[in-house]
C-alpha cells in the first residue's frame, strides 16, 4: 500500500500558532471596536438550505456556491431523463444544502426567523468563515473569514457616520495611516444613469464602472457600448469619470449635474448629512473620500456604499459595505432596512504583514519556562510552575529530563522571554535562578520577586 502524501484543498490553508496569534490580534481589535459601538455577536451554521442561498447573489454568485451532496444515496431521486437535461435539473435532487457564501443572507434569515425576540434597531456583528468556489489567486481564497457588522431596523444616517468612525478607530489601532474610505450613494448612480439618458440601466452601468480601476476608462467605454449604452450617454458620463476636487466640491458639482433627477439629488442630500453628522461627533472627514464612480457589484445596496483601500500595498480593498432597503424581503418580511459593512480579515492580515505592523508582544504565548538539571529539580519545578500560573503568568515546564542546552533551545525557538532554572542551590535557598533570554542576565530571586520582574517586563 502506497503512503498517501497529505495535501490541502485548493484555495484553503492552515493557520499555525504564529498566524493564529496575529489573527487573534486583528479579530480582538475589531471585536473591541464593534462592542464599543453597541454591536452584539451572532453566529449561524456553516451550511444553509440552498433555497435560502440561491438567487441572492446574482447568476455569478449562484455559480460560486459550494453545494453539499445529500447524505446516503444522493442519486436515488435522479432519473436518466434528468441527466439529459443537465445540472440545473439534477442539482435539486442531489443537494439540498450549501456552504454559506457570505454572512448577510444568513443574517437576513436569522432576523426573519427571530423577528419577535429581536430588539430593533438590531446591531449585530458576526465573524465566521464563508466559502466561494472561486478561482484561487493571491489574496483570494475559497475559504476565508468575513467579519460583518450590520444595523437593521433604522434608516438613520447616524449608522453610516458610525461605520466611518469604526473603520477609522480600527485602522488607528493597527497603526495604518495611509488609506481611503471611499464612499458613494447608490441613488447617485441611479441619478447618473437617468441624466445620461439610460434610466433603469444603473445595474449594467455599475457592473461596467466597477471595473474602472482594473481595466481603465477606454475599456469600460467599450463594455458600455456592448451593454447597449449609446455614444452620447457615454459622452455625458465622461465629466463624472474625470471629476476631481474635495468631497464638498464634488457634491456641489453633482447638484447641478443631477438637477433633473430627484433620486440622484436624494443621494447627494444623504451624503451631505453623513458628512455633517461626522462634524456633529466632533470629527473631521479625514480618510473619507467621496468617489462618484464607486459601484459595489452586489445588487442589494440602495443607499450609501463604502469601500476601504489601503494605499501603497499590493492588496485591493480590505473592507466594504453599504445600505440596503430590504434585507429580509426575499424571506417575506418587508421593509427591514439596514446598513452594514465587513472587514476582510485575511486581507488586513496581508497588509499588516507587508507593512510590518504586527506588534511583537502579541505573538509570544508563554512568559516563562522552568528548566532543571535532574528529577529532583523537576519535582520542585512543578510546585513553582503551579505558583506561576496562580499568579496569572503563562508558564510551562520542559517536560523531559534533558540537557540544559536543549531546554534553552526550546525556549529560544518559542520566543519565551524568561527561563527559571532550578538546581540544588535554588531548592536549598527556596529561590529560583531567573534568566532573561533577551539580555542574557541571570539572578537569584524569591518566586514572588521573579513574578514581579516578569510581570513588569
Amino acid at each position: 500500500m502506497s503512503i498517501q502524501k497529505p495535501s490541502l484543498p485548493k484555495g484553503t490553508r492552515d493557520f499555525g500558532p504564529a498566524q493564529m496569534a496575529r489573527r487573534n490580534y486583528i479579530l480582538d481589535t475589531i471585536k473591541g471596536t464593534f462592542r464599543l459601538f453597541g454591536y452584539q455577536q451572532l453566529e449561524t451554521p456553516s451550511m444553509e438550505n440552498l433555497s435560502v442561498l440561491t438567487g441572492k447573489y446574482g447568476d455569478e454568485g449562484d455559480q460560486l456556491l459550494f453545494k453539499i451532496l445529500n447524505s446516503g444515496d444522493f442519486l436515488k431521486k435522479v432519473r436518466p431523463e434528468d441527466l439529459e437535461k443537465g445540472a440545473v435539473q439534477v442539482l435539486p435532487k442531489v443537494a439540498e444544502k450549501g456552504l454559506r457564501y457570505d454572512l448577510t443572507v444568513p443574517f437576513a434569515r436569522y432576523v426573519v426567523m427571530n423577528r419577535n425576540e429581536i430588539t430593533f434597531p438590531f446591531k449585530r456583528y458576526q465573524i465566521q468563515p464563508v466559502w466561494r468556489a472561486d478561482r484561487p489567486q493571491k489574496g483570494r481564497y475559497r475559504e476565508f473569514y468575513q467579519c460583518d457588522a450590520d444595523v437593521v431596523g433604522t434608516d438613520s444616517l447616524i449608522c453610516e457616520a458610525e461605520i466611518l468612525l469604526m473603520i477609522r478607530k480600527v485602522f488607528a489601532a493597527f497603526g495604518l495611516s495611509d488609506y481611503d474610505i471611499k464612499i458613494n450613494n447608490r441613488k447617485i448612480l441611479t441619478g447618473i444613469s437617468e441624466v445620461i439618458g439610460a434610466p433603469g440601466k444603473e445595474g449594467e452601468l455599475c457592473v461596467a464602472i466597477d471595473k474602472l480601476d482594473k481595466i481603465g476608462w477606454e475599456k469600460v467605454q467599450e463594455e458600455l457600448v456592448q451593454r447597449g449604452f449609446h455614444q452620447d450617454a457615454i459622452q455625458k458620463l465622461t465629466p463624472i469619470i474625470k471629476l476631481e476636487g474635495d468631497n464638498n466640491n464634488k457634491l456641489e458639482f453633482l447638484k447641478d449635474f443631477l438637477a433633473t433627477s430627484e433620486e440622484g439629488l436624494k443621494g447627494v442630500a444623504e451624503l451631505e448629512e453623513v458628512f455633517s453628522l461626522l462634524e456633529g461627533f466632533g470629527e473631521n472627514q479625514a480618510h473619507v473620500v467621496f468617489d462618484v464612480v464607486l459601484a459595489r457589484g452586489l445588487s442589494y445596496y440602495t443607499g450609501a456604499i463604502f469601500e476601504v483601500k489601503v494605499n501603497n500595498v499590493s492588496i485591493g480593498s480590505v473592507s466594504g459595505g453599504g445600505r440596503y432597503d430590504n434585507l429580509t424581503g426575499v424571506f417575506g418580511l418587508e421593509g427591514v432596512s439596514g446598513v452594514g459593512f465587513s472587514f476582510g480579515v485575511d486581507r488586513i492580515y496581508d497588509v499588516l504583514e507587508e507593512l510590518g505592523l504586527f506588534p511583537e508582544e502579541e505573538m509570544q504565548a508563554t512568559s516563562v519556562m522552568i528548566g532543571y538539571f535532574d528529577e529532583k529539580g523537576r519535582n520542585y519545578g512543578l510546585k513553582v510552575l503551579n505558583g506561576l500560573r496562580k499568579a496569572g503568568l503563562s508558564a510551562e515546564i520542559y517536560p523531559d529530563v534533558a540537557k540544559v542546552k536543549k531546554q534553552f533551545n526550546y525556549a529560544d525557538k518559542k520566543q519565551i522571554p524568561y527561563v527559571m532554572m532550578i538546581g540544588d542551590d535554588e531548592i536549598a535557598a527556596h529561590k529560583v535562578a531567573l534568566k532573561n533570554l533577551k539580555t542574557g542576565t541571570q539572578e537569584m530571586h524569591t518566586l514572588e520577586e521573579a513574578i514581579g520582574i516578569i510581570k513588569a517586563s
